[in-house]
């Protein structure tokens, strides 16, 4: 899977490591900011029953 997505990357080496820390970092942001909410609206830390 990542030798795919390394050929599918223009341009020589130093591009493709900076173009796979960019996705890197997007994907961090993107699973903070709208997954883990959603995730966590759904989980039943508020029940809390004694």
């Amino acid at each position: 899977m990542y030798t795919l997505l390394w050929h599918a990357l223009p341009g020589r080496w130093p591009v493709k490591v900076l173009l796979l820390i960019i996705m890197a970092v997007a994907v961090f942001f993107l699973l903070m900011e709208v997954v883990f909410p959603w995730v966590s609206a759904l989980m039943p830390y508020n029940d809390v029953a004694v």
